[in-house]
């Protein structure tokens, strides 16, 4: 298998909005395949790799924040709507693509937000110079030539502005949320291949729509009904979060849905002292992950949140080249230990 970060580069290269993230389950199946591991595909699109009828399942979500068309104005640009908890200022102007609703090329366009050489009242610049904030409403999407585009169309962020930024020990680049723990779910069923018994009880689950509020893991949990659900996420570097920019991975105690048991803190921080990975503790007072969304309705006795360290989420996202393989190494010795726990 590839290292993290080449992981990482084919994974933000794919575009992956919620409800269309066949391209990543695509780069899923072949990775795998290249192991020699089956896989299989649910109906709400969740990409699964190990038991059917699991203790633990071990979740990284396929998706990414986008746009949907909500209409065509009637200069023939396209009225957007929000898919996640993207913002107009995360974006900006740029190129974005316009995905067909049963696959094809996409289409090329521009997100757009008008000139700023105006005073007419109804224009995002004027709005702006009144103080008020950009919203989706000041967005349009120029495509050319003009054509009927459904309604429903998914909007991503187009190639080109798809790519890592190293700088120094950090990258950047857009939707680190989630596909840096992907690549790190992915080594982590590397890592344990070869232990059937670590294997045995273990569901690996790369989650459709969670950026809608975690969709595709409350179908699947809602089946499956696991003990322990660990959620691979990112931590937020903010001023009510006082963590560092760095390797070491996070542990979410509470979130917007759901506290972690503190018997399972303390099963995080003897895996960490095992590991040698280190772990930082956050409370997020915003946010939600597949384990915390599913716990607050019922779906897991035990939610886990392990994510790694980001600045600017939601946006030009930043993380340390280390964190993957950190977060990979800390969530095998939080598996190891949840077995061990089994284990008379």
């Amino acid at each position: 298998m590839k290292t993290p970060t080449e992981l990482l580069a084919d994974l933000v290269a794919l575009p992956g909005p919620p409800g269309q993230e066949d391209a990543v389950r695509d780069y899923l199946a072949h990775t795998l395949e290249e192991l020699g591991l089956p896989w299989r595909v649910d109906a709400k699109g969740n990409f699964l790799c190990g038991a059917e009828n699991p203790k633990v399942i071990v979740t990284a979500h396929l998706d990414e924040i986008a746009l949907m068309v909500a209409g065509m104005r009637h200069d023939g640009s396209l009225a957007v709507i929000p898919l996640g908890g993207v913002q107009p200022w995360k974006w900006g102007e740029g190129p974005v693509e316009v995905l067909p609703l049963e696959g094809g090329e996409p289409i090329p366009g521009v997100l757009s937000f008008g000139s700023i050489h105006t005073s007419h009242p109804a224009t995002a610049i004027e709005r702006s110079r009144a103080g008020n904030a950009l919203t989706w409403g000041d967005a349009r999407v120029l495509i050319s030539p003009v054509q009927d585009i459904p309604v429903g169309s998914r909007v991503v962020m187009a190639r080109s502005r798809r790519t890592l930024w190293p700088m120094g020990d950090k990258l950047s680049s857009y939707f680190l949320d989630d596909r840096a723990d992907l690549a790190a779910w992915l080594k982590v069923i590397e890592a344990i291949q070869g232990s059937p018994k670590l294997g045995s009880g273990i569901l690996f689950a790369a989650t459709a729509s969670e950026e809608l509020g975690g969709h595709g893991a409350l179908w699947l949990l809602g089946n499956t009904r696991p003990e322990v659900c660990i959620a691979l996420e990112i931590g937020p570097i903010a001023p009510d979060n006082a963590i560092q920019l760095s390797a070491t991975p996070t542990c979410w105690v509470t979130d917007g849905y759901a506290p972690t048991d503190p018997k399972d803190i303390a099963l995080v921080q003897r895996a960490a002292q095992s590991a040698k990975t280190g772990v930082q503790f956050q409370a997020l007072t915003r946010g939600g992950s597949d384990a915390s969304c599913a716990a607050a309705q019922g779906l897991c006795a035990r939610p886990i949140t392990l994510a790694f360290p980001c600045e600017n989420t939601h946006g030009f996202e930043i993380m340390h080249k280390d964190a993957m393989g950190k977060l990979a190494a800390l969530t095998r010795a939080v598996l190891e230990a949840l077995e061990q726990e089994s284990t008379p």
